[in-house]
């Protein structure tokens, strides 16, 4: 497993397609999880995340399931618990999901590269 992290903005997805020009790349905002689970690669992967608390599931043992089922996968995700605190209270489970999810996944990986301004760097890699 990879991951491929950073701000809003900062060059991820295009950073992500050049390093892996080859791969079937899927959409966080539309995949399903049947599709997730078998993905090469996924962008946008928080607002996976974010679709499956507005339908009010658990998302507590997601990063488990893709770690069984797609531990091959590369996953672009948006680092979203910087800044202000959100006021509304499903902003801040979000918050919380995305990077609980994250910490797992980035725990798991062999490598995990951030991207800011499109330059990427690597602070995992085993």
């Amino acid at each position: 497993m990879e991951m491929i992290i950073g701000g809003a903005y900062q060059g991820k997805t295009v950073y992500a397609k050049k390093e892996y020009p080859l791969l079937n790349w899927a959409d966080g905002d539309k995949v399903t999880e049947e599709e997730l689970m078998r993905a090469q690669g996924v962008t946008d992967f928080q607002k996976y995340i974010r679709r499956e608390l507005e339908k009010e599931r658990d998302v507590s043992e997601l990063a488990e399931q893709i770690i069984l089922k797609n531990p091959d996968v590369i996953l672009v995700s948006q680092e979203v618990g910087y800044g202000v605190v959100p006021v509304d209270a499903f902003d801040r489970k979000y918050r919380e999901a995305v990077g609980r999810v994250c910490t797992k996944l980035a725990a798991y990986s062999h490598k995990v590269t951030r991207v800011v301004c499109g330059i990427g760097t690597v602070i995992k890699d085993d």
